[in-house]
């Protein structure tokens, strides 16, 4: 994680911008944060706070605030490390399948439900092999329990990565076993109870709270109370840190290109990292794009230079893969496609098809509209046209989930960005054949495939894992449904008088931010 600092003093655009940003935000004008107080952002309402069936982002930062954890990552420079939180005496991985704990004393949770236990450890992990989020349990075999506060994780095989992927990240949190039983076991917007240093309200579309929980007795975070304004939008959220309504927030291409010129004063930027990976997908399935060879012909077409010049001014890296910088497996090229509007226009003569129009679906986010209109242009260079489709948030992120209607069966073409955690396995898991119909919305299955996926997650060998991961994304791109666009980092703007602290993908946490 890096932070640079501005030299010279940069002047606000004008006063009509900034109440502007107050009045986008829902906020008052100049309502400056308290020293005891942060004000950050949410880019919207949380959906479905269990950590089984979240969409994730401001989900899991929600959670790292109320529920206990075993890590947290540890971050130093470039580097990627963890350790363990303050809800565990000790944590240590013995040997290459064994993993003990010793859960703290007086961690209370919220409700009546008593202590922390083992016991609720054992719950939590093992019901996550049954979710959306099973992946990340993939090589856990169980967790034995040796007493109330102790017990050890068994892995099924060894894999190094597992405290790192798993542990340190939102599926990693604990539940109340008692509370989730009362519940029903499974909950959408209500913990059904909680142990951390804050507790959690959400006033819908305007703000969640997170207030200062009285019977914590672990150790104080800097800021007693923490306000997350849902802004929607990136350039009112931007604004709005201007006018000194927000201590930090995300920042946009644009406006991160803007700022390595000139920062406002009393301003810091922090970059978390780089474990984003974007891409343009495409659905095998659709009528349209069955042919192999009009996909190959899109990926031919797509002029990723411009996109990142044109819409993100040159501030992210272009992207390969899915395995982002730093990792294991990390491509610097590709095998299959290169930009060739030529080559384009050959493969589509050759497919017969005519007068194609297809439908490209985005999130309405500046730089990705901005990236979709390049898009737009180049298809329509080859004969393709394209109609660009801005979807809000909560819509986008199901359109490709049975589960959540019929709306995949229409899909065609899609900008998507994921984030990722320190490791190659994290990412590739979301595209193997179980799956389609989850997150795998391009809908192929592969058992070459899926058999790399369950060896990466075995092998220790760095020079195998890297081999494995490079060949898993060689067999994503012949599929023909991937454009690869780029790598965003997750820059923040911040206050400098406070010490961001935030995941490798991004997510902040709260609880850890220091006043500087």
């Amino acid at each position: 994680m890096s932070v640079w600092r501005p030299t010279r003093r940069r002047f606000l655009a004008g006063s009509a911008a900034i109440g502007a940003a107050g009045m986008m935000a829902g906020l008052p004008p100049r309502a400056v944060a308290q020293r005891s107080r942060l004000n950050l952002r949410f880019d919207g309402d949380n959906e479905i706070l269990d950590p089984g069936y979240m969409k994730g982002g401001t989900e899991i930062e929600t959670q790292k605030q109320v529920l206990p954890f075993l890590a947290e990552y540890a971050i130093d420079g470039d580097s990627f490390g963890w350790r363990p939180t303050y809800f565990v005496k000790r944590l240590a991985q013995t040997d290459p399948t064994h993993i003990e704990f010793e859960l703290a004393d007086n961690l209370q949770w919220t409700n009546g439900f008593g202590e922390v236990t083992a016991s609720d450890v054992k719950y939590s992990y093992e019901r996550m092999k049954g979710t959306d989020w099973s992946g990340y349990f993939e090589a856990m075999d169980r967790v034995e329990v040796t007493g109330e506060k102790t017990g050890v994780i068994v892995l099924r095989e060894p894999f190094a990565p597992f405290i790192m992927v798993t542990l340190c990240h939102g599926p990693g949190a604990i539940l109340s076993e008692k509370a989730m039983e009362r519940a029903g076991g499974k909950f959408t917007l209500e913990f059904p109870a909680t142990c951390g240093p804050y507790l959690y309200e959400q006033i819908p579309g305007q703000r969640a709270v997170f207030s200062p929980n009285p019977d914590w007795k672990g150790p104080k975070p800097d800021f007693d109370t923490v306000v997350a304004h849902i802004i929607t939008e990136v350039k009112a959220a931007e604004l709005a840190f201007e006018a000194g309504e927000l201590d930090c927030t995300e920042v946009g291409a644009d406006t991160l290109a803007r700022y390595h010129k000139e920062l406002p004063a009393g301003a810091a930027i922090t970059v978390a990292g780089e474990l984003q990976y974007m891409w343009m997908g495409m659905n095998t399935e659709h009528p349209k794009l069955r042919d192999k060879r009009v996909r190959r012909a899109i990926q031919h077409a797509v002029d990723v230079d411009s996109i990142i010049q044109g819409a993100y001014s040159g501030t992210t890296r272009k992207s390969y893969g899915i395995v982002c910088p730093g990792l294991i497996g990390h491509r610097r090229e590709t095998k299959y496609y290169e930009y060739n509007p030529e080559k384009a226009r050959a493969l589509l003569d050759e497919s017969g098809v005519t007068g194609l129009e297809l439908e490209l679906r985005t999130l309405n986010v500046q730089e990705r509209i901005l990236a979709c209109q390049i898009i737009q242009a180049n298809l329509a260079a080859i004969g393709v046209t394209v109609k660009i489709i801005p979807m809000d948030s909560g819509p986008f992120w199901d359109m490709g989930q049975e589960s959540k209607g019929d709306l995949w069966k229409d899909l065609q073409l899609w900008l998507m960005r994921f984030g990722t955690q320190p490791d190659p396995y994290e990412a590739t898991q979301w595209f193997v054949s179980s799956q389609v119909g989850v997150w795998n919305w391009e809908r192929w299955t592969d058992p070459e495939f899926d058999e790399l996926y369950q060896k990466g997650i075995a092998e220790t060998d760095e020079e195998k894992r890297r081999e494995i991961y490079i060949r898993m994304q060689e067999i994503m791109e012949e599929t023909g449904a991937y454009v690869w666009i780029n790598h965003e980092p997750e820059t923040f703007v911040h206050r400098d008088s406070v010490v961001v602290r935030a995941a490798p993908s991004g997510e902040l946490n709260y609880r850890l931010f220091k006043r500087a």
